[in-house]
C-alpha cells in the first residue's frame, strides 16, 4: 500500500469498501435449521394432481435474515430443478422453478395477482380485469413449471381486515390451484392471526391455514451454551477470513466475541453492519485492523444501540 500513489490508494480503498459491504451468506445453525424445514415441507411437492401441498411460514423478528434464508434456499432449489429438468419445459417454455414476490403496504387481491403476472412479464398484468388475473397467474405458474413461490413481507397484510381475509382466502385458492409449494415470509405473522385467517375465538378452529402451514422461526445468536458460543465464534471467523485490512490478524473479531454480541445482540443485520463499519473506520483512520478502540467508535443501528445501552 505504501508503494501506491494517492489516486491508486483511493481506488484500492474504494474496492475494499465494496468488498466489506457485501458480506457472504454464512451457513449458521439458524440457516441450516431453516433449510432443513424447507426440505421437509418440499417433500409434499411431489404429490400428484390436486393433492394438498404443505407451505412454510418463516415468521421471526426483523434483522435475523429471513428474506436472505428464503432467497438463498430458492436459488439452490432453482439450480437443482434446472440441472435435473433443463432450462426449458417439455413444451418449450422457459422454466422458472422459483417465483419471488415482495408484497407492499395496502396490498389488495388485485395487486397480488398483478405482482405475480409481472414476475412472469405477462402482458395482461396491467389491463386484465380482476376476475381474469387469478386464472392468468395460475396459468403462468403451470406453464413455467414453477415449484416454489416465495411471498415476502406478508406482514403488510392485515388479516383482521376484510381485505386481509379476502387475501387469505385467495392465497388458499392459489395454493390449491398451483402445483407449487408456498413460502410465506414476514414479521409477527402469528400475532397478526395469519394461521387463524382473521377468524376469532371458536371460529379460529375452522381455519385451514393452521393445518396447511408449518411455522419456522429464526432466533438471534446466544452464547449461554457451549454450542452457541462455538457457533458464534465460527461465524466471526468467517468474517475474519474476508477482512482486507493490512494489519488484521486472526482473532481480531473472535477475541472481541462477547463485546460484539453485546453491541448487536446476535442479530445478523446488526453484526454485518458493525463489521462493515468497523472495516471502514479502520481504513479511514489508518488503523488497518479492528481493535477495541475501533469497535467502540462504530455506530450501530438504533435497535442494537438501545439494547446495548439500556
Amino acid at each position: 500500500m505504501d508503494e501506491l500513489d494517492a489516486e491508486s490508494l483511493v481506488d484500492y480503498n474504494e474496492v475494499r469498501g465494496v468488498w466489506h459491504a457485501n458480506a457472504p451468506v454464512i451457513k449458521t445453525p439458524q440457516l441450516q435449521r431453516v433449510n432443513g424445514i424447507f426440505e421437509q415441507v418440499l417433500a409434499s411437492s411431489h404429490r400428484d394432481g390436486d393433492s394438498l401441498r404443505g407451505s412454510v411460514l418463516l415468521d421471526s423478528l426483523p434483522g435475523l435474515g429471513k428474506t436472505t434464508a428464503a432467497t438463498r434456499f430458492g436459488r439452490t432449489f432453482d439450480r437443482r430443478q434446472r440441472r435435473r429438468y433443463g432450462h426449458l419445459t417439455a413444451y418449450g417454455s422457459p422454466r422458472l422453478p422459483v417465483a419471488f414476490i415482495a408484497l407492499t403496504a395496502n396490498m389488495s387481491l388485485k395487486n397480488l395477482n398483478q405482482k405475480l403476472l409481472r414476475f412472469y412479464d405477462h402482458p395482461a398484468a396491467g389491463r386484465a380485469i380482476r376476475a381474469e388475473l387469478g386464472d392468468l397467474a395460475v396459468d403462468c405458474v403451470a406453464t413455467a413449471e414453477t415449484r416454489l413461490i416465495i411471498l415476502d413481507d406478508l406482514h403488510f397484510i392485515n388479516f383482521n381486515h376484510r381485505n386481509g381475509m379476502d387475501l387469505s382466502n385467495h392465497l388458499k385458492w392459489l395454493a390449491n390451484e398451483m402445483p407449487a409449494t408456498f413460502v410465506y415470509v414476514g414479521v409477527g405473522l402469528s400475532q397478526k392471526q395469519f394461521f387463524d385467517e382473521g377468524l376469532h375465538h371458536s371460529e379460529a378452529a375452522y381455519a385451514q391455514t393452521s393445518r396447511r402451514a408449518t411455522r419456522c422461526a429464526m432466533a438471534p445468536f446466544n452464547i449461554k451454551t457451549d454450542g452457541g458460543m462455538r457457533a458464534w465464534v465460527a461465524m466471526l471467523q468467517v468474517f475474519e477470513g474476508r477482512i482486507k485490512l493490512a494489519d488484521a490478524q486472526p482473532g481480531c473479531l473472535t477475541e472481541q466475541a462477547q463485546e460484539i454480541l453485546r453491541r448487536t445482540q446476535g442479530y445478523m443485520v446488526s453484526v454485518t453492519n458493525l463489521i462493515d463499519r468497523a472495516c471502514s473506520l479502520a481504513i479511514s483512520t489508518g488503523a488497518e485492523t479492528i481493535d477495541s478502540r475501533i469497535l467502540a467508535s462504530v455506530v450501530v443501528d438504533n435497535a442494537a444501540e438501545d439494547a446495548s445501552t439500556g
